[in-house]
């Protein structure tokens, strides 16, 4: 799905997320893509909170040298954002064709839009026609508030970039999905896609987004308590919760913290696919695909397949890509993949698809 406050041509993605910003430049070959461009950087704590820039000096610098790094010559940049400014909604409304929910897309989303609906812009999909003769058709609502929009957008601007789309970090996912995994036809799955303080969750069905849902706890929360227990750095934190050592270190006990925020996590996964079936009677999930740097986290794989009795796999988006040895380390590529599942899905966007 495209939000239309931009149009679009080719791009390099970039997920500015609260914990690091990666980039991703795709280019397309006679079999599908292959992988041109790949980098990730990290941005300090607190420089992005729930899905809002509160330091934009210095995201806008760690975004000026990544492309730097990376050589990256194309400024035409497709970003996402996520968090609680985004709200995506499945709603039924009366039957109508597309042009006609256009010109009155505004006064329908109105009742469902917690924001003045002056402060947001809005897009929609429509999922399915009438098919039960009850004049309703499914059509799933997405608003973003302008002014985090604007955020965003002035901080690639000053970066020295052209921002030509903002999408939505679930419909990237879907994306991604799309060109690496097989769809079958009325399976539901879902893909939670953990990030630095957000857990996005969403539910695809027969490839197709029906439902979304962002929760407040991320892979923050698993560092945050480590470094409260072993009384260190965030950066070392991070270290130790992603499996490494830190000289000097004890990290025996940290098993049981990460086990215990992995709980957490997978309880709030669980509970949101359990709202979702609540709703869909007859409806069952059968797979998870974790996304996000936090789905390398030890145990949570686990604990989360434990919870919910599903099976849970984490998302490689460089599956159906075409990744060159000679310029790209497989053990890199496979070492950084899930954090790479938006940047992926972001990257594949071309000229006048929707």
């Amino acid at each position: 799905m495209e939000l239309p406050f931009f149009k679009k041509t080719d791009v390099v993605a970039l997920d500015i997320g609260s914990n690091a910003v990666k980039t991703v430049q795709l280019a397309p070959t006679k079999k599908g893509w292959k992988l041109v461009k790949i980098g990730m950087s990290q941005l300090p704590p607190e420089a992005i909170v729930d899905g809002s820039i509160i330091d934009s000096m210095t995201v806008i610098n760690v975004v000026r040298d990544l492309i730097g790094q990376q050589d990256i010559r194309v400024k035409n940049t497709v970003s996402a954002l996520t968090g609680h400014s985004v709200i995506i909604k499945k709603v039924n409304l009366p039957v109508m064709t597309e042009a006609e929910l256009s010109e009155s897309i505004q006064w329908e989303a109105e009742q469902y839009i917690p924001f003045p609906i002056t402060d947001v812009n809005i897009d929609f999909q429509i999922l399915g026609a009438d098919t039960e003769g009850r004049g309703q058709m499914e059509v799933m609502l997405v608003a973003v508030k302008k002014d985090v929009i604007n955020d965003y957008t002035n901080v690639i601007k000053e970066a020295g970039l052209a921002p030509v789309i903002v999408d939505v970090d679930s419909f990237a996912l879907e994306n991604m999905f799309e060109i690496n995994y097989s769809i079958v036809p009325n399976e539901n799955v879902a893909i939670v896609n953990i990030g630095a303080t957000i857990t996005s969750i969403n539910i695809l069905r027969s490839g197709i987004t029906i439902f979304t849902r962002a929760i407040p706890l991320g892979g923050n929360q698993f560092t945050e308590e480590i470094q409260k227990c072993l009384s260190i750095s965030f950066r070392d934190a991070e270290t130790i919760k992603l499996g490494g050592t830190v000289n000097g270190i004890d990290a025996g006990n940290i098993p049981e913290v990460i086990e215990r925020v992995s709980g957490n996590v997978a309880l709030e996964v669980k509970r949101s696919i359990d709202f979702f079936l609540g709703g869909a009677p007859g409806m069952f999930i059968s797979k998870i695909y974790l996304s996000g740097g936090c789905a390398k986290t030890k145990g949570l794989q686990a604990i989360i397949q434990d919870k919910t009795a599903i099976p849970v796999e984490i998302t490689n988006p460089f599956i159906n890509i075409e990744c060159s040895p000679k310029k790209f380390a497989p053990d890199y590529i496979k070492e950084v993949a899930p954090y790479f599942g938006v940047s992926v899905g972001l990257a594949i966007r071309k000229v006048g698809d929707k």
